[in-house]
């Protein structure tokens, strides 16, 4: 898939313009790339169109422990677009990876995140959840 079918697939989900799809995909994933680790940004970059590798390419080793509030509030400014606007992009986005990159690449970043991410992603097909008997 190549550069400019991605950002189509993006724009396509909440319905904007791909001008403003653009900025949100890459402000997704340069927010992704500061909470999983950087082996895992690289591998996620591998799959991704040439031109938004370096979204992830500053990853650091260890992933910063934010959860989703700050996550959409990082997008939220980087892209310069109301909350609403990057909470839908950032689902957007997500949503795209889901149906463009393998299986077990996004089960493996996902996995990263915490569960309050679910709201972007659903749960990981890799993560199995504990279940609560006799409550």
């Amino acid at each position: 898939m190549n550069h400019t079918e991605f950002i189509q697939l993006v724009a396509a989900k909440p319905q904007m313009s791909p001008a403003q799809a653009e900025p949100i995909t890459r402000a997704t994933l340069e927010t992704l790339a500061e909470r999983i680790t950087g082996g895992q940004a690289r591998d996620l970059a591998s799959q991704l169109p040439q031109e938004l590798k370096g979204c992830l390419s500053f990853a650091g080793v260890n992933p910063e422990p934010f959860g989703l509030p700050e996550f959409l509030e990082r997008v939220q400014a980087r892209a310069a677009v109301e909350l609403q606007a990057a909470t839908d992009g950032a689902r957007a986005v997500f949503d795209t990876l889901r149906e463009t990159i393998s299986a077990k690449e996004y089960g493996d970043f996902i996995d990263q995140l915490p569960q309050d991410f679910w709201q972007l992603t659903g749960p990981s097909v890799n993560r199995m959840e504990t279940r609560r008997v006799g409550t």
